[in-house]
């Protein structure tokens, strides 16, 4: 390697799939002691980097190196021997067993007579996380721990099993708050300060200027290049992400889209201390024709717990719902279907897509469910309605017959959009509809809920980024320990809503 620094690099790397170049020569290196951010939009070939370094796929052409030497990696196990190990968005651990059982498993120390030395076991998990500056029971069962505590035990198991030289980070606080965010930083540079390599791959820009040395940006699978951080002001990062102009994403991000339209007076949608003993408090709400109300909160606030209670995922045993002031008396995902109400989930692997079916078939699945099953749509209108949402919501795929697993992750969101839109729905619930997905399509989906509202329609908007919930709400709720703590106008300023979500109100 031409820098003695350098600790992994890729070089030249291309790598083509049925219909698509998701690579094209591209040139990536991380050096020792480096948190290094890959950045880019869906699609622009991140994940396939990722997964031709660590042995999950293998380039067509090009080479990678590692420590100084040529390698090829055949494997993920093969990567980890290697030393290069990745920590994904979900934590892939038993939360069953204990956090100690979790760390050695597959490498527990035995007692003379083959027996599990727990004593040992546990002291080492204990070490392994106090490199880390960890201090927790490690004989406690994983899943009573934060889903940030489970990401720092997946990061010790990670360095512990391949005393890897090389952590990837794959979208490691998409699902933790400020001060569990914080925590992980803390790890990071700790790492880094033993001289660790570190590829960080995450959508906030934010956490990229707290944590990050060096910014690689990808583009339509080709290299757009690399800079040193502060060399690369935000507003240019976002730029070259997307292949716009500073100028334009400057508009876009001016825009306050509450500002553009006007609620109507009729309520589509009332909550009268709607509740469920152990998920939500009794909550008031009402929503209005043409009306965005955000939803603000930490993690554990009740969000989530309050969207799948209006969708009919749970069944209240408190207070009552109306929609268009009549009494809902039956709750379930089907009824609310039919009475005009959607809901884009928050996980959307495992609540929104079906990974094996089609685009064009997991388009139509909750218009079929509300026609029901013997009003079969023919394969022409099935297409006729697939191929519209690709235009309208600019949704990337060689046709409406790829399979939905293998878009990308911004795509896959559209399409549990398009699902939703199909139905032509008068109330939208959308739980964290940006999560994980590129800049761009966050404003394509922000400019959609503004133009729903401009035809009338209603959202319910969450996101666990104020920024966005402050940019297209009408009104703003903040929930607090699964009740309501307040509501806002959408022009409320930042502070006071943070407050609120902390309890200083």
């Amino acid at each position: 390697m031409d820098d003695p620094k350098v600790i992994l690099s890729a070089k030249g790397i291309t790598k083509s799939f049925p219909g698509v170049t998701a690579l094209e020569d591209v040139d990536f290196s991380l050096r020792r002691g480096e948190i290094h951010a890959l950045m880019g939009e869906n699609g622009a070939g991140k994940s396939t980097l990722i997964k031709i370094i660590t042995g999950v796929e293998h380039a067509d052409r090009g080479t990678l190196e590692y420590d100084g030497r040529q390698i090829e990696v055949h494997s993920p196990l093969h990567a980890q021997q290697i030393g290069i190990s990745t920590v994904y968005q979900e934590v892939n651990l038993c939360t069953n067993i204990s956090v100690a059982e979790n760390i050695m498993l597959g490498r527990e120390p035995q007692t003379w007579f083959g027996a599990i030395h727990w004593r040992k076991m546990n002291r080492l998990a204990a070490d392994a996380l106090h490199r880390l500056g960890i201090d927790i029971d490690v004989t406690r069962p994983l899943g009573s721990y934060s889903v940030a505590i489970q990401q720092m035990v997946a990061i010790a198991r990670s360095l512990e099993i391949s005393s890897a030289q090389v952590l990837i980070l794959d979208e490691p606080t998409s699902s933790l708050d400020v001060h569990e965010t914080r925590q992980l930083f803390d790890v990071m540079l700790r790492l880094k300060e033993q001289g660790i390599g570190i590829i960080f791959i995450t959508h906030f820009l934010d956490q990229v200027y707290q944590v990050a040395d060096r910014i690689t940006v990808l583009r339509n699978g080709r290299l757009v290049g690399t800079y040193p951080t502060e060399m690369l002001p935000r507003i240019q990062l976002i730029a070259s992400m997307l292949g716009r102009s500073s100028t334009d994403l400057e508009e876009v991000s001016r825009v306050k889209f509450h500002r553009e339209t006007t609620p109507q007076n009729g309520k589509l949608l009332e909550l009268h201390g709607l509740g469920r003993k152990g998920s939500l408090e009794p909550i008031d709400l009402e929503l209005r024709s043409s009306e965005v109300v955000g939803i603000a909160g930490l993690l554990g606030s009740g969000r989530t717990e309050m969207a799948n209670l209006i969708f009919g995922i749970d069944s209240p045993d408190l207070g009552f719902m109306t929609i268009e002031e009549k009494k809902v008396t039956r709750f379930s995902p089907l009824e609310s279907i039919n009475a005009g109400v959607g809901l884009c989930p928050e996980n959307r692997k495992e609540e929104g897509i079906v990974g094996d079916m089609t685009l064009r078939e997991n388009i139509i699945l909750a218009l079929q469910a509300r026609l029901g099953w013997f009003k079969h749509l023919s394969h022409a209108r099935q297409d006729e309605i697939a191929s519209h949402f690709i235009q309208v919501l600019g949704i990337v795929t060689p046709s409406a017959d790829q399979l939905v697993k293998n878009l990308s992750g911004g795509n896959q969101q559209k399409v549990i959009l398009a699902r939703w839109l199909a139905t032509n729905p008068q109330v939208l619930i959308l739980d964290e509809p940006t999560r994980g997905i590129d800049v761009g399509a966050k404003a394509e989906i922000q400019r959609l809920v503004l133009e729903l509202a401009e035809e009338g329609k209603s959202c319910i908007f969450i996101s666990s980024e104020l920024e966005e919930v402050m940019r297209c709400s009408h009104r703003i709720v903040v929930l607090r320990d699964r009740k309501k703590a307040a509501e806002f106008p959408g022009n409320v300023d930042d502070e006071t809503i943070m407050k609120t979500m902390a309890g200083n109100l």
